[in-house]
């Protein structure tokens, strides 16, 4: 475990639960323990918590630096590693699996009193890694605590409850035993709760970084997906706290989570932050791409949304200072759902009477008016359209790290509509203003623009809250709108850096 020459590390070959529990390799949680004060690991009286540990990585990580820094205050090497385990280094475990894992990385035995583990301190096999078999509060057929659904896992206890332990309690703000220097971890992602369609899933990350920072450490660090930047299905609050805690003292974002992951994908990338009690100020920002690193001091609250690129932030600036109207694309842009028709709509093979065409991912089927329950204003116009899924996987740029952010864009004609594969971006009495939308819609600068509010693979209309809501009687090229918008060099450089041709 200590030995500094150990070749492979296990930790760095095991392979992840889902895409939802994602195991940290060494490097990772050493990255993150790196942003704590050195001091720490010289203070035997230091406590550290991981809530949701699965591998015990960074337990075991902070054990190494502990005996390294507690050499001189308790020279017997055995007795250091007993007052380490016993009174310092504590876990909560995901599963009964992970707990098992986590002390066999921690103890070197999945039984913490057996003649197998490196202490001898303790007269349970927990130790100080726990697992209890915690259960959702059910009310109205979900958990009052997480959310999850009882149809999905009230199934009895023969199967795992994923009532992880740390979120699932009432008393934890008013447990002595829960007051830590350090609540560091990389908690679960998301819940299934099967509502809607087989795998609908709701965010459950934020609850951890919630209920850590309420516990009042002097410092909590988390690795979660960056899609809260944008904020989303029920994470606007999460994201808004966050934005406006000024104890967020550093915070790193790989937009890639491959880079941090192993090769694992996040949708939208995945960071993690360093909040420190004592701390007011903005924070420090790295942004992490192809093994690039782009670092600045930043106002979180600068605005309602967090941009991961810190060169955008200026460009935003410039685009807010110059944009004469004052208003972005988001204000006519349609919702989800822009005609009431679902996604897998399909009524008539050949139109009727009065019929409008709908406009499908699977082709064109006809249907009467009275179906169309929402945008019948837009009926009769020229509309433009676009898919609300982006053209990359999960978010990830192509090799050269670039995007085309949309898949499709389209001009409808008049009675012609489309199901909730695609959003309306605006309706026009004319062909020309549609065109000259659906041209400045393929510009690198809107979809630079865009880009800087997406962190995954939807698009909504809340998304263009960067875009200028131009006027559409004559055409607009890049070359325009980076003349309009007063962009230099180097910002023109890095739209093209980050966004390719649309036809490529």
């Amino acid at each position: 475990m200590f030995n500094k020459n150990y070749n492979p590390d296990v930790l760095n070959c095991l392979a992840n639960l889902s895409s939802d529990e994602v195991f940290t390799s060494p490097n990772l949680a050493n990255s993150m323990l790196d942003k704590l004060p050195i001091s720490l690991w010289s203070n035997k009286n230091s406590k550290f918590l991981d809530p949701c540990t699965k591998s015990g990585v960074f337990l075991r990580e902070i054990t190494k630096r502990l005996i390294v820094g507690l050499e001189k205050d308790i020279p017997n090497l055995e007795k250091r590693i007993d007052h380490i385990l016993k009174n310092q280094v504590f876990g909560i475990a995901t599963t009964k699996l992970t707990s098992l894992i986590s002390r066999r990385t921690l103890y070197c035995s999945k039984n913490a009193k057996n003649k197998y583990s490196i202490t001898s301190i303790f007269n349970n096999e927990e130790g100080n890694i726990k697992y209890d078999d915690e259960k959702h509060v059910w009310k109205n057929e979900v958990c009052v605590y997480c959310g999850a659904s009882k149809k999905i896992l009230g199934r009895g206890s023969q199967y795992e409850s994923y009532a992880y332990q740390f979120i699932h309690q009432k008393n934890l703000l008013n447990n002595d035993s829960m007051k830590f220097d350090v609540i560091i971890g990389n908690p679960p992602y998301q819940l299934n709760v099967g509502v809607e369609k087989k795998n609908y899933a709701i965010l459950i990350f934020h609850k951890f970084v919630e209920m850590a920072i309420s516990l009042k450490p002097s410092y909590a660090s988390m690795i979660i997906p960056s899609r809260w930047f944008t904020g989303g299905r029920g994470i606007d609050d999460f994201r808004d706290k966050m934005l406006k805690d000024r104890r967020i003292k550093e915070m790193v974002d790989y937009v890639d989570s491959r880079d941090c992951f192993n090769g694992v994908e996040v949708a939208g990338g995945a960071m993690y932050f360093l909040w420190e009690k004592n701390y007011e100020g903005d924070c420090k920002f790295t942004s992490i791409q192809n093994g690039k690193e782009s670092t600045a001091i930043r106002n979180l609250s600068k605005h309602h949304i967090f941009t991961r690129y810190n060169e955008a932030d200026k460009i935003i600036d410039k685009v807010i200072k110059y944009n004469k109207s004052g208003k972005m694309l988001s204000q006519v842009v349609g919702p989800q759902t822009p005609f009431g028709l679902h996604t897998n709509f399909w009524d008539k093979d050949k139109p009727g009477k009065n019929d409008v065409t709908v406009y499908t991912s699977k082709g064109l089927t006809y249907t009467s008016r009275n179906n169309v329950t929402s945008g019948r204003n837009l009926i009769d116009l020229y509309k433009v359209i676009f898919s609300k899924a982006t053209s990359e996987h999960a978010g990830q740029a192509d090799k050269n790290g670039k995007r085309k952010i949309f898949s499709k864009i389209d001009i409808l004609k008049p009675n012609t509509i489309c199901t909730q594969s695609y959003l309306v971006a605006n309706g026009f009495k004319t062909l020309k203003e549609a065109k000259n939308l659906s041209l400045y819609l393929k510009t690198k600068f809107v979809r630079f623009m865009l880009f800087q509010a997406l962190t995954s693979q939807d698009i909504s209309r809340e998304k263009f809250c960067f875009v200028p809501l131009l006027d559409f009687e004559k055409e607009i090229s890049d070359k325009d709108l980076f003349k309009i918008f007063n962009l230099n060099k180097e910002e023109i450089e890095i739209i093209h850096n980050l966004i390719k041709n649309f036809d490529e």
